[in-house]
């Protein structure tokens, strides 16, 4: 398998590069960093909900959409990330995605461990210090013909910033989720004092990922890769994608519950479920679903069948045993898979925004 090594590009280019090799069904791992800040979301978020877009635009920070899962990011310089593409046809890797997290999260545990951070995996996936303290985030999803793993070292960790680019209802509530950050977040430097070379974590990482994937090949990166990943670029930035799930929403979508008539409501709710946040907003009339979206920072593969969950409950009665069979079954059928967040989760989600 070859290793991607290509330092700090261009901040879109550094995600970007992932999902043109996937397209072109090429596996590798590729480890790299922006150049500049920049903001990503993850697929089955609302843009406009969860981040402050007039904070990023008026100090140049851009904001994308990613094809993976998961919540709003802050990338800079002082993370290092890695990207792993294996083929979905691959028969030497593991099938379940739980098992992959596993296979992803051994390197990243073991170079924190070198470089003096005691890590440890968390299920279902995070990599955390002993204290509980969160220094990485893995992520994954299913684009072209492979599945795609990301997460990061974090060499040094800007709280305040990722206050900063988060949409928040007021300042004084911005100021408790810096203090949130940085009392659960950490980094090589907070922990250890010390900020490592960044080849050394690099080698660090590459010499781990050898230990489960084989010989990696340092590579350069062909030329074709760089010019898909500027075609996508021209999509992956637009505002079609930046904000592409608003056409699914309702008209009372600004609001937590909007009363139309006697027997028909919208409403809007949050709910947290062990493998991440789902936000659920619904149209009821007599007890019936008429119509829902549902985004959140949860995981969920293949990532396109989130609409052929939301479809299957039209028409179903709102209580919470109808939509976990119902969901249940396209689980079956479409061979979904969200770790950490079970059909049961999404009924109970629905039911209280209902």
């Amino acid at each position: 398998m070859n290793v991607y090594r290509l330092g700090c590009l261009e901040g879109q280019m550094s995600m970007l590069i992932f999902h043109a090799l996937a397209r072109m069904g090429s596996e590798g791992l590729i480890i790299v960093s922006p150049k500049e800040r920049i903001v990503s979301i993850g697929y089955f978020q609302d843009t406009d909900k969860v981040v402050d877009l007039e904070y990023c635009k008026t100090h140049g920070i851009s904001v994308m959409r990613r094809e993976i899962g998961g919540g709003t990011t802050l990338l800079d310089q002082d993370q290092i990330f890695f990207q792993l593409l294996l083929r979905r046809d691959n028969p030497g890797f593991p099938r379940g995605i739980s098992a992959l997290y596993e296979l992803i999260a051994g390197p990243c545990v073991d170079t924190y461990r070198q470089l003096g951070v005691r890590a440890l995996f968390r299920p279902v996936n995070d990599v955390i210090t002993e204290e509980g303290r969160k220094v990485s985030g893995l992520g994954g999803a299913d684009i072209g013909e492979c599945v795609v793993f990301v997460g990061n070292i974090i060499l040094n960790f800007d709280s305040r910033g990722m206050a900063n680019i988060l949409k928040v209802p007021s300042e004084k509530f911005r100021d408790k989720v810096f203090k949130s950050l940085e009392d659960n977040v950490s980094s090589v430097l907070k922990e250890t004092g010390k900020m490592p070379p960044r080849k050394e974590v690099e080698d660090l990482l590459i010499e781990n990922f050898e230990k489960s994937l084989g010989k990696l090949n340092e590579v350069p990166l062909p030329a074709e890769v760089y010019e898909k990943a500027r075609e996508l670029g021209t999509k992956m930035m637009s505002d079609e994608f930046l904000f592409k799930r608003r056409d699914k929403k309702t008209d009372g979508e600004s609001y937590m519950k909007v009363k139309i008539s006697s027997d028909v409501q919208v409403s809007e709710q949050s709910y947290k479920a062990p493998g991440g946040l789902i936000t659920v907003t619904c149209a009821v009339e007599g007890g019936i679903i008429r119509d829902i979206s549902i985004t959140g920072d949860f995981t969920l593969y293949p990532k396109e069948r989130l609409r052929d969950i939301e479809d299957s409950l039209i028409g179903v009665r709102r209580h919470v045993s109808d939509i976990e069979e119902v969901i249940s079954k396209v689980y079956r059928d479409l061979s979904i898979d969200s770790p950490g967040v079970l059909p049961l989760h999404f009924a109970e989600a629905i039911c209280k925004a209902s």
